[in-house]
């Protein structure tokens, strides 16, 4: 019996949302997750702090995933997961040794009721109600964006790079090794042992300095960033680091830490060029619709002036003549989501895991053990089972 149950005798279904630097994890009809806590668990064979995706073997990911997911039930919700149902919210892009393994672990090692996977991309439209809009899910690896148009997801114009958060701490990293340098070469104390070395600062240090410190610049001052034309930097602060160190961040770093999103690399690939590009392979009958209902999602998006400077850029760039004659959209339109962008699409999914869909739609238990396999729409062998169990 679960720890906190209640009376009764309805087990209330978890949703799963097990992201490459975050994880969510709740109830569904809840308006947000229970925890959000890294994806990275203590290793019993090692002992080391291990991220989940840093998996070697199938055996190695299925050693993760049952301490992770023990972790989850019992310390931070306090239910037991045997004959619970699970919505788990997985990406376009996940492996599929990932999401077996992970059935695996929970229909085998936690004897749970029934698991339904459904997409980030398109569950989290149930969170705003709407059934046509352009994704742009921003995460710590990279970016996917793909166009949802009246609840069919259109794949053939999805697009993905690695321009994420794990980019952003790259450079912030990097420019604050600079700027302590040059600041010890100009005091004349280089020979002097520095006293917080920056390069092996951990990296939730150099997230929790982006987090606080670092902010997306508008358009115009974008511009001169790119053009090496340094305006007037913000001022700089000063961080402490394990109580006693403290170092300074300069206003130039916490300016230009998320450029590399918006720069121009020798392919274009930026990411208003990644937002166009895909509404442009999509039907023209779907430019408009998409281009007034873009959804931006991720950690990354929480940063300060982050929608406004990707807003700017997508309508400076439709007057450029790569996209003026092929584009010819004259407003674009960013979704306020109900939740924070980090747990929005852990929040369609509570949602639709708390609808009618839940039991039409899950993989059972008895049904995983006799298909040995998770249905995927891509795997024709899926299909043929499917069909053959409606002939009989």
């Amino acid at each position: 019996m679960a720890l906190f149950d209640g009376l009764s005798s309805e087990k209330q279904a978890v949703v799963l949302d097990l992201g490459s630097r975050y994880t969510k994890f709740g109830f569904v009809g809840e308006f947000s997750p229970r925890c959000i806590i890294p994806s990275e668990i203590k290793c019993p064979k090692t002992g080391q702090i291990r991220k989940i995706s840093s998996y070697k073997d199938e055996a190695d990911l299925y050693t993760l995933l049952v301490e992770f997911i023990h972790k989850l039930y019992f310390k931070h919700v306090l239910v037991s997961p045997k004959d619970r149902h699970v919505v788990i919210i997985e990406s376009l892009l996940n492996p599929t040794l990932f999401r077996e393994t992970l059935a695996k672990v929970l229909f085998v090692h936690y004897e749970v009721a029934s698991v339904l996977f459904v997409p980030s991309h398109l569950v989290v439209l149930c969170a705003l109600g709407i059934r046509t809009a352009l994704v742009v899910d921003i995460g710590y690896c990279e970016t996917q964006i793909i166009p949802i148009y009246e609840g069919v997801p259109v794949l053939c114009a999805w697009q993905a790079q690695p321009l994420a958060g794990c980019i952003v701490e790259e450079r912030l990293r990097n420019s604050l090794m600079e700027s302590y340098q040059e600041r010890l070469n100009a005091s004349g104390d280089a020979g002097r042992p520095a006293e917080v070395n920056i390069s092996k600062l951990p990296e939730s240090v150099i997230e929790d300095i982006k987090v606080r410190t670092c902010f997306v610049p508008d358009y115009k001052r974008g511009q001169m960033l790119s053009e090496k034309q340094i305006p007037g930097p913000p001022p700089d602060v000063e961080y402490r680091v394990g109580g006693s160190c403290v170092f300074h961040v300069p206003g130039s770093v916490r300016q230009s830490a998320y450029e590399p999103l918006f720069e121009k690399d020798n392919e274009r690939s930026s990411l208003p060029h990644l937002i166009l590009d895909a509404i442009l392979k999509c039907g023209i009958d779907t430019h408009k619709g998409l281009a007034q209902n873009i959804l931006l999602v991720g950690g990354t998006v929480m940063a300060p002036g982050f929608k406004a400077r990707v807003m700017e850029e997508v309508k400076e760039m439709l007057k450029t003549p790569e996209y003026s004659n092929r584009l010819p959209i004259k407003s674009v339109k960013i979704h306020q989501p109900p939740g924070k962008e980090n747990y929005v699409c852990w929040l369609g999914g509570a949602m639709f895991g708390a609808t009618d869909m839940l039991p039409m739609r899950t993989l059972t238990k008895e049904n995983y053990f006799s298909m040995k396999m998770v249905p995927d729409w891509s795997n024709l062998a899926t299909n043929v089972l499917m069909v053959s169990k409606l002939s009989i």
